[in-house]
This record gives structure tokens, sequence and C-alpha cells, in this order.
């Protein structure tokens, strides 16, 4: 089994943190718990004292019955059964992957979007064709292609939405035409839908639009807690059962003190929501006008989502300049080779204002300055 270098993990690893205005996350505003206390109004101490008492055992396998009741409420029609743990969506992910293909199975992987998801089917020997994002329709792949696209061996498709890097979104009625093709086949949908559009007042999830749909979410993105590594698998009770086995296999449990913040933070999921799109509707009003005045940058406005895929009008190679902005001017983005598309950053705009803006400042000075 071999595995290409990961693109976007290997420039975050290696640069993040000797950035001054670091824009490249897609995280929106990590909370502390400081800040998770005083949002959620729950009691540090009573929180502490449950912690400085509790055995540090494996606690529950599958996730406390308070935290998969909180992810549950999250959906229109899932129950707790319908929940697993794991370690956060990559976890999820990898759980899903290693569990239902093999090789010589065939997906299509929508691209680009988070790598796992078409490099680790590949590494297993599955057969992967790319499901190509359109910039011209808004980063949307098109629906028309995907049925052409379908083998006698197509096992999955894979979908990343809302779509990392580009925040492009698909609306339920997308989803439904791209679930009416799955279902004809008889084909397993995955979605990782670590990144929820602040436009819809709900988590839109392909589990509770089709029984062979699997949704995989994570505290990291939408609820700013990516520092506990707690995800979670919402499927039919059907796949869970298939997924328990090979659960079995990579994992135990995601930890006594990271279940307890997790549940803690969904029984006030609505909370962190409302923080959250306050956070993503100021942010991209600053970003929306840095595009306006900034000549050499343009973009397909992201659908109230963390993440931005911004074209620079530019001849030098992409990430050539992206290591310039960096070394000369302290700001760090993704360049857009990193997710092979030339001529492109992902900015990650839900940062600290301040943050946001200086950095912004920082590519426009970068580009007035290309030779």
């Amino acid at each position: 089994m071999k595995l290409p270098v990961f693109g976007v993990e290997e420039w975050l690893n290696q640069h993040e943190k000797s950035a001054v205005y670091d824009i490249a996350g897609s995280s929106i505003a990590s909370l502390t718990l400081e800040e998770l206390f005083d949002l959620t109004q729950e009691q540090p101490q009573a929180f502490y004292q449950q912690l400085h008492q509790k055995p540090l055992d494996y606690g529950w396998i599958e996730g406390s019955p308070d935290f998969k009741q909180a992810v549950a409420g999250l959906y229109q029609q899932q129950k707790a059964r319908n929940i697993l743990q794991t370690n956060g969506a990559t976890g999820a992910n990898f759980l899903v992957i290693y569990a239902l293909l093999e090789a010589g199975d065939h997906v299509i992987a929508h691209y680009p979007s988070y790598q796992q998801l078409y490099d680790i089917p590949a590494s297993l020997g599955v057969e992967v064709d790319y499901w190509q994002t359109r910039e011209d329709q808004a980063w949307l792949p098109d629906l028309k292609e995907l049925g052409a696209m379908i083998r006698p061996n197509t096992k999955m498709i894979m979908i990343n939405n809302a779509n990392n890097p580009t925040g492009a979104y698909m609306t339920k009625p997308y989803l439904e035409e791209l679930i009416n093709i799955a279902r004809e086949h008889d084909i397993y949908l995955l979605s990782d839908e670590v990144y929820h559009s602040f436009a819809s007042d709900h988590l839109l999830a392909v589990a509770d639009l089709y029984d062979k749909g699997i949704s995989i979410n994570s505290m990291s993105k939408t609820f700013s807690l990516p520092g506990i590594r707690v995800g979670w698998v919402a499927a039919s009770e059907t796949i869970c059962d298939q997924l328990r086995l090979y659960r079995d296999y990579t994992m135990i449990c995601t930890g006594v003190f990271d279940d307890m913040v997790a549940s803690l933070a969904l029984k006030h999921a609505d909370k962190l929501l409302q923080r959250n799109q306050a956070i993503v509707r100021t942010n991209l009003a600053i970003l929306e006008d840095w595009i306006t005045g900034e000549a050499k940058a343009s973009y397909h406005r992201p659908n109230e989502v963390s993440t931005a895929f911004v074209r620079l009008d530019i001849d030098e190679d992409i990430e050539a300049f992206a290591l310039r902005l960096l070394e000369d001017y302290g700001t760090l983005v993704v360049p857009g080779n990193r997710f092979n598309q030339a001529n492109h950053v992902r900015i990650g705009y839900c940062c600290q204002p301040q943050i946001l803006q200086a950095g912004l400042s920082r590519i426009s000075q970068c580009l007035k300055n290309i030779q």
C-alpha cells in the first residue's frame, strides 16, 4: 500500500507555525475552553470536578449516550443508534472506505476535494475516477457527466459538501438529483459534510435523504473544536453494523475528555452555530470588499462556507508566489497546486477579523510588487 504526499497537510505542517497572518486554515476561529464555557454558560467548576473524579478508562466505545443523542439531534431522520463516534472526520472517512470498499471496486470521487477521499481508495486497489468540479459552474460538478461515469462495478460516489477548497455547496435539489442517480444503480453515497453552509438553517445530510447515504462530520470545522479530534458517521443501522466490525480493528474510543467536551458543546449546538454564522458573515463581507477592490483577484463567492478559492491574475508559479507571500509578508495561504489547480489560492477567511484584514492587505502588497 503506497500513498502520495498529502499536498495540503504537507504544506500546512511545514509552514503554519511560521506565519504571522495565517489565513490558510479552514476551521472557524477555534474556541478555547474558557470561550466555550462563556458561550454555553456552563459552569467550568462542575465540568472540572466531574473530570477530576472520572476514571480515565476507555469510556463509551461508540461515544457516550449524551454525545450520540446530541449528534442525532443535528439531523432530521437519525437516531442515536445511527451514530458512530470516530477520531475526527479523517477517522470516519477511513472507516467507511476500509469497511465498504475493496480491490476491484470502482468509485467516483468529487475532485478536487479532501485528498483522503480518493487517494486512500486508490491505495487499496480501488479504481478511482474523478468527478471534476467546474469553475464555470461555480465549482459544482456536472450531474450529466456523473451518469456517464458509472460502471457495473461502481460501488460508491464520494462527495465533499460543502467543498474544500472552493466553498461550493450542493443544495437539496442538486443532492436529490445526485441521489436519484445513486439509487438507480444501488450505489453508496459518502458525503464528507464537515463544512456547513450557514446560508442553511440546518445540516443538509445525505444520511437523511438516502438509505445508502453516509454522512461524515466532526467538531473541527463547523463547531470550532479541532483540538479534541472527535468526529462521527451518521448512517443506517445496516451500514453502522457493517462499520462496527472494522471499527474494532482501527480504534477503540476517542477518549473520555474529548467526549466530555464534545458532548458539552453539542448540548449547546445552537449557540455555537449562531456564533459561527456571525463570524462567517462578518468575515465574508471583509473578503468580498477586498475582492471588489483588488483588480488581480476574483472568485466564486462561497455560499457562507468557511473556505474560499481565489483566482489570482498572475504569471508567477502559484506555489512560488505563496512562498514569497509567507517569507516576505508573513502571510500564509494554501497554493492551488496543492489541489492541482493553478493560479488559485485557498483562503480560510474565518479567523480573527484583524488577522484576515492584515493578511489580505499583504496579498495586495505582494501582488503589487510582482516584477
